[in-house]
């Protein structure tokens, strides 16, 4: 028995250095999965928090963790309203993420927690509260009546999907019906994702109109200076066909959340990945290009400060998108690739704005040829996508001929169901907006057909 003891007791002593051992590797030298995962929370619940003005706990639970790694569900967060910053945490204790709210850029990640170093890159400016005009949508938010039949589509959750927060659909320049879940309204703004490189690219036209960039342009960025890399073009990289090497996997430690939730400057790794293909001739979905055209666009705008302003003053107050955050990283850089809030009707009046080929109460804001590349199929994706930062093929990959759409549809699309649907042969227009994990098989262009079967009733 005393033997037995005195292995017993072993034992507890070996399993209790294991414990210490392992919670002081943890709380000096976490893994990369576990930084990325507090990274993503506290980025996440920063912005719900504070742009949408919803419950941090709620966030937490039904953002970040329900849809996601089992990992997550041992994070817990800290809100600090006075100084509007957020830290997540494993177990509460360990790999801590950093965000930071600055008013009218939303939140932004701190990998690292050096709040002073990117409060240097990122002004605090302040949200300047809109009168909300009276007029009919799109130039106020009045919205006078609804489509019978159309509204009636949206009371069907198989169509509008799993986890669907709001759906927005527009005909002949009027929003005809919307619909929004408990929680969310017309006020509330969502994320786009990847909706958002769609927009990100918009500003490229917005300084093509102005006859300061081309898509033809290589020599791209000051540090690739005359290499390799400089052979580059702003068409290659719009088109996704950079030839940069860059990993788009999210359900892993990869390019893509090292990049959004580890690096201070989201632009260092997907500027130095290496040069795998040839530019221009392989299709490769990167949101680290996305990232590198927003670096461009902005160092063509001008210096940091009228950058940092170029997108309200160039597409936002010019389409009336009020609640329009563009967010950027740590230094500065707009995050192109993922992080633009906006309502539901703002969304909606983008992709008004795209149905209506770039023009705006009569002023062409982008260039013909700029939304002739919007539409246009790269060769290298098979036509799936187009070589202006959006796509042809619907959500799941169908192209429009089978998935029984118009010819003409083009899409905005986005992780975890966001989509906006462009058809401009029916002049319509159908946001979804939600937290929808592909996983769940929700394809949005059965809406679409459905909105479409019965606009072509009504017309006849």
């Amino acid at each position: 028995m005393p033997g037995l003891l005195r292995v017993l007791k072993m034992f507890a002593l070996l399993l209790l250095a294991g414990i210490v051992g392992g919670g002081a590797w943890l709380y000096h030298s976490p893994p990369e999965l576990l930084r990325i995962g507090d990274g993503y929370a506290a980025k996440i619940v920063c912005s719900n928090v504070f742009i949408a003005g919803r419950d941090e706990t709620e966030v937490l639970e039904n953002d970040v963790q329900a849809p996601g790694n089992p990992l997550l569900r041992l994070i817990r967060v800290k809100v600090d309203r006075e100084r509007k910053r957020v830290t997540a945490r494993i177990l509460g204790l360990f790999a801590p993420g950093y965000a930071m709210y600055r008013g009218a850029f939303g939140c932004t990640a701190v990998p690292g927690g050096d709040f002073e170093e990117a409060e240097r890159f990122v002004p605090d400016a302040p949200e300047v509260a809109v009168a909300r005009s009276d007029a009919p949508w799109p130039d106020g938010e009045r919205v006078d009546s609804s489509d019978e039949k159309v509204t009636k589509i949206l009371d069907d959750p198989a169509l509008t999907g799993g986890q669907m927060r709001a759906v927005v659909v527009v005909h002949d320049g009027r929003i005809i019906a919307e619909r929004y879940s408990e929680g969310f309204d017309a006020t509330t703004p969502l994320i786009g994702w990847s909706m958002t490189k769609t927009v990100n690219a918009a500003l490229v036209g917005r300084l093509m109109q102005e006859g300061r960039i081309s898509l033809t342009d290589d020599h791209l960025l000051p540090r690739w200076g005359n290499s390799d890399y400089a052979q580059i073009r702003l068409s290659d990289l719009m088109g996704m066909e950079s030839g940069l090497e860059f990993n788009e996997d999210y359900g892993a430690v990869a390019d893509v959340t090292r990049m959004l939730y580890l690096d201070p400057d989201m632009t260092d790794l997907p500027a130095s990945r290496p040069l795998a293909h040839r530019p221009g001739t392989v299709f490769d979905y990167s949101s680290g290009s996305s990232v590198l055209i927003s670096r461009i666009w902005m160092d063509r705008a001008g210096d940091a400060a009228t950058a940092l302003a170029y997108p309200a003053k160039a597409l936002f107050q010019p389409l009336g998108m009020e609640s329009a955050v563009f967010e950027v990283d740590a230094r500065g850089t707009f995050a192109g690739s993922s992080y633009l809030y906006a309502t539901g009707r703002d969304w909606a009046r983008f992709g008004l704005f795209l149905l209506q080929d770039g023009v705006w109460n009569g002023d062409r804001l982008l260039p013909e040829s700029f939304m002739a590349a919007v539409r246009a199929p790269t060769e290298a994706s098979g036509g799936k996508y187009t070589k202006g930062q959006a796509w042809l093929a619907a959500p799941g990959g169908d192209t429009s001929a089978k998935a029984g759409l118009p010819a003409d549809t083009f899409w905005m699309e986005g992780h975890d169901g966001q989509s906006v649907a462009i058809v401009p042969s029916a002049g319509l227009v159908v946001v979804r907006l939600g937290l929808t994990p592909s996983r769940l098989g929700y394809r949005p262009q059965e809406l679409v057909k459905a909105i479409l079967t019965a606009l072509l009733a009504k017309s006849q």
